[in-house]
């Protein structure tokens, strides 16, 4: 006997033992009704055994039909759920979604952005995974997630990306003198205690160039990886700093302000995925949405 059976036989020998008449069946399956006949006749074959009886006009299976009937009736309900799950997929309604990101994206941005897109996916699941620039190059690298949101990133072989220039600004309490004013410079800090990212970020290269340009010699008073943890130790009087606008938007109303920062300072942001990691369309779709969502506060 033949494994090889066709999915349409095994949709008549359960459409049949249903209605119990060919005719009937043949409208369910909007096919003719010799075309079921013949599906059972060859599927008979197949089997080796007699499909049907015929008592009181009506088709019922034989004691072996009935035998195989339950496990055709599992998987073309396993079918169907898969060819769900696919249009599912086409119309990204469904997938898992897999996202590094540097810390402070873990809390402020990402999530409401996930939250919106999650929103009308009831089929669609994420992991968010947080850690410093050079873990999640090596993750991206691997293969390991599907999409990372990072920053001082060099090009690499097995990784795209593209990078995104926020602009930065310096925070301060709501009630601090330079709040009256528009725009800070590297001058209006100079008798300021300074908040600043790691020493060896470009970031802060580029951050310390401007205040040398300007004859100021940046006072340090705590070195912080996390824009997130500048903004907390502004709110506590710590000392000023100069942030993306990215991350300072997201304590308006907390009793922090900030104004423009010159020159120019841009946080570059990058947005990668891995090269030869084929993205599924949730993937593709989320990322335009989560870029997006940065056009407000990208440096023109």
């Amino acid at each position: 006997m033949s494994t090889r059976l066709r999915l349409r036989q095994l949709e008549a020998l359960e459409c049949v033992a249903e209605t119990g008449s060919m005719t009937r069946a043949a409208e369910v399956l909007g096919i003719s009704q010799p075309a079921v006949s013949r599906l059972l006749s060859d599927l008979a074959s197949e089997v080796g055994f007699q499909l049907f009886d015929r008592r009181d006009g009506r088709l019922v299976p034989t004691q072996e039909a009935r035998f195989l009937l339950p496990d055709i009736h599992r998987l073309l309900e396993m079918l169907d759920h898969i060819g769900e799950v696919s249009r599912n997929l086409t119309v990204r309604k469904a997938g898992h979604l897999r996202i590094a990101c540097l810390p402070g994206f873990a809390t402020s941005h990402l999530p409401e952005v996930l939250a919106h897109f999650l929103s009308d996916r009831p089929g669609v699941t994420a992991t968010i995974e947080p850690d410093r620039p050079e873990r999640i190059l090596e993750w991206i690298v691997g293969e390991q997630y599907d999409f990372a949101i990072t920053d001082n990133f060099d090009a690499h072989p097995a990784v795209t990306s593209q990078t995104i220039k926020i602009r930065s600004v310096c925070i301060m309490p709501e009630d601090h003198p330079l709040a009256a004013r528009d725009v800070i410079t590297p001058a209006d800090l100079a008798d300021e205690k300074i908040i600043h990212t790691r020493r060896d970020s470009g970031f802060y290269r580029e951050l310390n160039e401007a205040f040398l340009s300007n004859g100021v010699e940046m006072t340090s008073i705590v070195e912080a990886r996390q824009f997130t943890a500048a903004c907390e130790l502004v709110l506590r009087r710590v000392g000023l700093s100069v942030i993306s606008e990215l991350d300072a938007a997201g304590y308006v109303g907390r009793g922090l302000a900030f104004r423009t920062f010159a020159p120019s300072v841009p946080h570059r942001l990058a947005l990668v995925r891995p090269v030869n990691k084929h993205p599924s369309m949730i993937t593709l779709e989320f990322m335009e949405i989560f870029r997006d969502s940065l056009r407000a506060f990208e440096q023109a």
